[in-house]
């Protein structure tokens, strides 16, 4: 019998069954592998001091971060990307690499950076999960480790002031929309029929961009029109989620 898995991560809202681009990149990659996950949704009773979810917990291990916790599952023999060539296997490793480097600094501007979204939306959802006292303290050290990952990404020193690199931060974010729309078409997945390592990447990256409601909504405009990425997110929560969906 296998070993038990489970996954500790930020819960659903706005019919997603997670908020958090990271917990989704994991539970969209498991659903697609077959990986028999336990997800445990963080509450108020979370004994956690960091926001470093999701995190996978086996008999022997705990594993945080994405890549680590896709390339533990599979080694145990949970691998969506079976199917595909090794052209493809580089493609996406490049893909990977350009949704970091061009969209996550912009999707994290939206929620943790972003004044009005980040005291409107972010902060209240994530305290409200969280208990006292780390709802006072730990969205705040959140969105200070989100603004110090997009001055990062940037290739900035962190002195850099954040509103000169604003607008390039969106235009890169915009191109990398544009590039993943022309690149997807009318395919359901990004290599096919079948989804793979990438669409749950992209698929965490973009389904809180495209359904948390926000006050500013710049990045989210400009993916709405973007029928196709929209349509991708749509038939993935449809095919995958539906039983887990949580309400906003």
């Amino acid at each position: 019998m296998a070993a038990p898995l489970e996954l500790s991560c930020w819960g659903g809202g706005w019919g997603l069954p997670s908020v958090h681009s990271d917990s989704l990149v994991v539970m969209a990659y498991a659903k697609f592998s077959g990986a028999p996950l336990k997800v445990n949704v963080i509450d108020n009773n979370w004994r956690g001091s960091r926001g470093d979810v999701p995190v996978l917990t086996t008999e022997d291990n705990t594993i945080s971060q994405p890549a680590k916790i896709l390339n533990f599952l599979r080694k145990q023999k949970y691998n969506a990307d079976y199917e595909l060539s090794a052209k493809q296997g580089a493609d996406t490793l490049a893909y990977i690499a350009l949704l970091e480097e061009k969209l996550l600094p912009a999707v994290l501007h939206t929620f943790w950076v972003e004044s009005d979204n980040y005291f409107t939306v972010t902060k209240p959802w994530f305290a409200s999960r969280m208990p006292f006292p780390l709802s006072l303290i730990l969205p705040g050290r959140m969105s200070k480790g989100a603004l110090n990952r997009i001055l990062l990404t940037r290739g900035e020193p962190p002195f850099y002031h954040l509103r000169e690199v604003e607008a390039q931060i969106y235009r890169d974010a915009k191109e990398c929309l544009n590039l993943l729309s022309n690149r997807l078409g009318t395919s359901q997945f990004f290599f096919g029929d079948m989804p793979s390592t990438l669409d749950a990447y992209v698929f965490g990256f973009l389904a809180p961009l495209y359904k948390v409601r926000f006050p500013k909504v710049q990045l989210q405009e400009h993916l709405k029109q973007l029928s196709n990425l929209c349509r991708f997110c749509d038939d993935i929560l449809n095919s995958y989620f539906r039983v887990s969906l949580g309400d906003g």
